[in-house]
């Protein structure tokens, strides 16, 4: 029973200490819920495992208390277009490069685009540097509240 308990708890910690954003990766169902609750989209593409300015950006920004907070006003989707084929299904690979082709025609990563609950583009930004000032996106992610 003591290990049962210190198991929960254990558990009970680190799910409180990670970071609790949730990321859809189906639009579909994103719109829908954006609909439902009168919220903008924040869609995000990134090559996970290759992409270095996007790796600085996750720590930068998307780990951050300050985006945990914003990112309530939003239904965020992840669009990965990683090289690794055990990252992701293929079947979610195909369908986050008709997102790639419909929203980030020029295949920049990273790249947060800023949808109405319909999924109609209203704005965007794209790159990061190595200067690692995430203050324009924190700016933009405001703007569309």
């Amino acid at each position: 029973m003591k290990i049962f308990i210190s198991l929960f708890i254990t558990a009970f910690m680190l799910t409180s200490s990670t970071n609790n954003v949730e990321w859809y990766t189906d639009f579909s169902e994103a719109k829908s819920i954006a609909k439902h609750e009168k919220k903008n989209i924040m869609m995000y593409f990134t090559g996970s495992d290759w992409c270095g300015p996007c790796k600085m950006l996750k720590a930068d920004l998307f780990d951050t208390d300050e985006f945990r907070e914003l990112s309530k006003d939003y239904v965020l989707v992840k669009v990965d277009i990683p090289r690794r084929v055990d990252i992701i299904s293929p079947e979610q690979l195909k369908k986050n490069k008709e997102l790639l082709s419909d929203y980030n025609s020029q295949k920049v990563f990273p790249k947060i685009v800023f949808l109405n609950s319909r999924g109609k583009k209203i704005d965007e930004i794209e790159g990061y540097n190595s200067l690692r000032d995430p203050r324009n996106y924190f700016k933009m992610i405001k703007k569309h509240q």
